[in-house]
């Protein structure tokens, strides 16, 4: 089992070490403009990745119990420009199918990959420390980690390590799935070379796999392995699940959060977010993290409009039921769930009419719907079943401790 740590931008030199017993999950930090590059991360509690098991963490303590919510970002999104206006549904993105007119053919090798994707990318800095992003349209629309970006409404991005930094805007970001949009002048840049997206749910293990960034600030570095893992969940910087998250053995390393993840045609497969480590070192030990492009493609159109992403919200926390479904642990005061009358104790069977084997299964149950949905929740409570109609809200900015 892995202890999940997160690649925050930063001044990680002064992180505080864990003792080497497991492999940890890391955001990829970045070296401080004014520090030389050292391998140290910060490190932010989370859960193990994991394929088809309980939902990440977010219940202090709670190894095997999970915060249930609904990635809805990958079904429908919703903008809220202000307190005021109405959401209002935004089209995702398309998928490239045929990739890029300037990129490679199809199985093209690496160094034709690189030399069609490399003006894409982009190094991102803040006052603390940089990361990576990569260009998505000719207006200048730049994606990256929210993670990287923070706080910032501004940031500095640079084109090739001679070209000069620029002033960028942050326009929106999405903890929930560690994505930030950034917008550049396109009359200060020149030429842009967008990288296009592809469909992440076509993407098979053992695809190829090139990651290209700028660890240790060394910039537009070319990593290549393959797709070793999918649907993996790792947790997001407000402490929610990412889900349909993609395991690579291509090398990243701090800096390389942000950076696109490539397949054999140049196309933006993933956003490179998290690394495994082991115990205090902080090294690539083969296992690193993406956020997958279909998630970047539903939520960078609501972002760059101005507006948040809401998601969808159950909130009670489960684990495994022996007798199969999903027990819950706890329910969070005020949720959903709450006013519902869901109970601990109850085992969840089935949600809007899909079963119900593992926690997982409900996140992927509402995956489609948005807050004010309202979905009915199979229970098994004292023997007998019963359902109980729940309507979805909308998730908090952070998940309940």
């Amino acid at each position: 089992m892995t202890d999940p740590d997160h690649l925050w931008s930063g001044n990680w030199r002064d992180r505080r070490r864990r003792p080497a017993e497991r492999p940890e999950l890391t955001r990829l930090p970045e070296r401080p403009p004014d520090e030389e590059p050292t391998a140290v991360h910060e490190r932010v509690a989370a859960a193990p990745p994991r394929s088809r098991s309980p939902l990440v963490p977010a219940v202090a303590g709670g190894a095997v119990s999970a915060v249930i919510v609904a990635a809805v970002l990958l079904g429908t999104g919703l903008v809220d420009g202000s307190p005021e206006s109405s959401t209002t549904t935004v089209a995702p993105l398309p998928a490239s199918t045929s990739g890029q007119a300037a990129s490679p053919p199809a199985n093209g090798s690496v160094g034709a990959i690189y030399a069609a994707a490399s003006r894409g990318v982009v190094s991102v800095q803040t006052r603390s420390g940089s990361g990576t992003g990569f260009v998505v349209d000719s207006d200048g629309t730049i994606v990256t980690n929210s993670h990287v970006v923070g706080s910032s409404d501004q940031v500095r991005v640079r084109f090739g390590d001679s070209g000069r930094a620029l002033p960028a805007d942050v326009l929106g970001s999405d903890p929930s799935v560690d994505i930030a949009v950034l917008h550049v002048d396109p009359s200060q840049t020149g030429r842009l070379y967008p990288l296009t997206l592809a469909d992440s749910d076509q993407v098979k293990v053992g695809d190829t796999a090139i990651a290209i960034g700028n660890p240790l600030g060394l910039d537009r570095t070319a990593t290549s392995g393959i797709v070793s893992g999918l649907g993996r969940e790792i947790q997001a910087p407000n402490g929610f699940q990412i889900d349909k998250v993609i395991q690579t053995d291509a090398p990243i390393n701090p800096g390389n959060s942000g950076g696109p993840l490539l397949d054999s045609r140049g196309r933006v497969i993933g956003v490179n977010s998290q690394i495994a480590t082991a115990g205090a070192g902080s090294g690539n030990i083969g296992i690193g993290f993406a956020v997958p492009s279909n998630t970047v493609r539903r939520v960078v159109p609501q972002l760059k409009s101005g507006g948040s992403v809401q998601h969808a919200y159950l909130g009670v926390s489960t684990a495994p039921s022996l007798s199969g479904g999903a027990e819950v642990g706890s329910v969070n005061a005020g949720s959903p769930a709450e006013r519902a009358g869901l109970e601990i104790g109850d085992v969840v069977t089935e949600v809007d009419g899909e079963r119900v084997n593992d926690p997982a299964d409900i996140a992927t149950a509402i995956a489609d719907n948005k807050p004010g949905d309202r979905v009915s929740v199979r229970v098994r409570r004292n023997g007998q079943e019963r359902a109980i109609d729940v309507t979805l809200g909308n998730r908090p900015a952070r998940a309940v401790p």
